[in-house]
This record gives C-alpha cells, sequence and structure tokens, in this order.
C-alpha cells in the first residue's frame, strides 16, 4: 500500500493503494464481475468525498466500483475505509 498526497484545484488528495487476490471477483460498474490480481486505489478529498477504482495489476484502464456518491464524515477515516475495502474484497 502506498500514499500520495496532492493538491487538485485547491484540495487535498489522499491516494491509497493495494494489491490483492479477488478469486470470486469484484463487480464493476463498467464491465461486471473482474477476477484475479486486482489494485484497489481510493481517492479522498478534505471534505470527505471518497472515489474508489479498481484495474487488473499491469493494465491502463480504470473501473468504478457501483454505488453512488461516497463521501466520509471525517476524511481521516481513509485509512480504515480503504483497509476494510481491500479485505472485503480479497475475502475468499
Amino acid at each position: 500500500m502506498f500514499r500520495s498526497n496532492r493538491k487538485n484545484g485547491g484540495l487535498h488528495l489522499n491516494k491509497k493503494s493495494t494489491i490483492f487476490t479477488a478469486t470470486h471477483g469484484v463487480m464493476t460498474a463498467e464491465v461486471g464481475v473482474i477476477t484475479g490480481e486486482l489494485e484497489l486505489v481510493t481517492t479522498c478529498d478534505d471534505d470527505g468525498l471518497l472515489t474508489l477504482s479498481i484495474t487488473y495489476v499491469g493494465a491502463e484502464e480504470w473501473y468504478t466500483l457501483p454505488g453512488g456518491e461516497y463521501r466520509l464524515n471525517d476524511p481521516r477515516d481513509h485509512e480504515v475505509v480503504h483497509r476494510m475495502l481491500a479485505s472485503v474484497l480479497e475475502r475468499p
């Protein structure tokens, strides 16, 4: 997992990434279920807006996890939410 902090339009973005193996698959909004070695990236801004993206490791095309807009009440919860998502998506 890595962290990358950058500015975007005046908002501070915090980015987290985890590589895992999805044996039962992960549902995406664009192409349905994907399986195998995947990378989950979550990005959270100062307002708590959370973006969830997933790709096959080494691929260029990114997909989104289904659902509406995700927002954390406290952006400091980003690390915990990211770890929870990665654990749930990897679960056999």
